[in-house]
């Protein structure tokens, strides 16, 4: 079985976003570390105004988002193309 899990390496630990569930103690785990997830907003030709105006006005989807209902988009492209 294998099960993942997003978490964050800080001082020399890595903290996960969530409890595993049906994972006993001490299971061996293989730790992959993900490039940052930084977006050149500059080269896309937006500045820090403009990036600050588009935070503030996405800010209101942020609860719905993050719902686990819409992690059934997280797929999408896979899904659309099997139906």
């Amino acid at each position: 079985m294998l099960t993942a899990i997003r978490g964050i390496y800080r001082d020399g630990k890595i903290e996960l976003t969530e409890i595993p569930i049906n994972v006993r103690e001490e299971t061996p785990v293989v730790v992959t570390f993900l490039g940052p997830g930084y977006i050149d907003l500059r080269a896309r030709g937006i500045d820090e105004a403009q990036a600050a105006d588009l935070r503030a006005r996405l800010a209101t989807f942020v609860e719905d988002w993050e719902s686990p209902e819409m992690s059934v988009y997280d797929d999408y492209d896979a899904a659309k193309a099997s139906l």
